[in-house]
């Protein structure tokens, strides 16, 4: 079983800075592909920013320069650090990782629960 764990959401001033966190738990060989996407009311659910495990970084362009994503591989941690933070970035933030749990199966798409993003001055 494969557990994806989220925190550091909360509120924050515009302008502001939060760090967010998903954790990975569970049976995993390895872990082909670990992202953030949030959705705000109303609204799609967008990717934010992702890494692959060849290196490859995606983020969106509403992100770019504020946003930054990385790894922590010995704890099976992905980090999303945001900065100067705008209102419309308001939005519940998943985690979302595409794993391996045994050498000879497929990968399957996990995602978190969710943590809310809320900017308020």
């Amino acid at each position: 079983q494969v557990r994806l764990v989220e925190s550091g959401g909360g509120l924050v001033q515009p302008g502001g800075s939060l760090r967010l966190s998903c954790a990975a738990s569970g049976t995993i060989f390895h872990i082909n592909h670990m992202g953030w996407y949030r959705q705000a009311p109303g609204k799609e659910r967008e990717v934010v920013a992702a890494s692959s495990d060849t290196g490859v970084m995606t983020d969106a362009e509403s992100v770019k320069g504020r946003f930054t994503i990385s790894r922590d591989n010995a704890k099976n941690t992905e980090y999303l650090q945001m900065n100067s933070l705008k209102p419309e970035d308001a939005a519940v933030y998943y985690c979302n990782a595409n794993i391996m749990t045994d050498q000879c199966d497929l990968s399957v798409d996990y995602w978190g629960q969710g943590t809310q993003v809320t900017i308020s001055s």
